[in-house]
């Protein structure tokens, strides 16, 4: 079975520390691996949502 891929909307929510945003920031590895591990999650949740249809 071949699955398509068509469609990809990734969002990122940017924290600014300036304005009381957060406590200490992640480092660049962990922030990547969030962001990455988010977008993953969100195209799976896309492609079960057309699965159902």
């Amino acid at each position: 079975m071949t699955i398509i891929v068509d469609e990809v909307v990734i969002s990122v929510e940017v924290t600014n520390q300036a304005a009381g945003g957060g406590n200490a920031p992640p480092t660049a590895t962990e922030s990547k691996q969030e962001i990455v591990a988010e977008c993953v999650e969100r195209v799976l949740d896309i492609l079960r949502e057309r699965e159902e249809r």
